[in-house]
């Protein structure tokens, strides 16, 4: 089963994409298997920040964990909407998450 999960690129353009939810995928395989401009240097570990996007609408998502909160308290451009594209596993849940690319560092 796929959702519907909307990330705005770089250059401010909407991208629909649909994203299976048995992969066991995260946003940031998400954004790389649509070709869109996210490194993920560290490979999901929470250790680079190259996959932080911001949270645009009212989609519940996992809890933050520590080694995410302690990287985007080291990381640049954050929010208070920031999350690492990483650490949010593909679920049902995120039916209609729209986010959007953080700034390259």
């Amino acid at each position: 089963m796929d959702v519907l999960i909307k990330i705005k690129d770089r250059e401010g353009t909407m991208h629909e994409l649909q994203a299976p939810t048995d992969m066991a995928m995260n946003i940031m395989e998400l954004c790389k298997a649509y070709e869109l401009p996210v490194e993920g240097t560290c490979g999901g570990m929470a250790m680079c920040a190259s996959c932080q996007c911001y949270v645009l609408n009212e989609v519940e998502l996992p809890t933050m964990g520590d080694d995410e909160e302690a990287m985007l308290s080291e990381a640049f451009h954050v929010k208070p909407n920031s999350r690492l594209g990483c650490q949010i596993p593909i679920t049902m849940e995120l039916e209609g998450l729209e986010l959007e690319l953080a700034p390259e560092s």
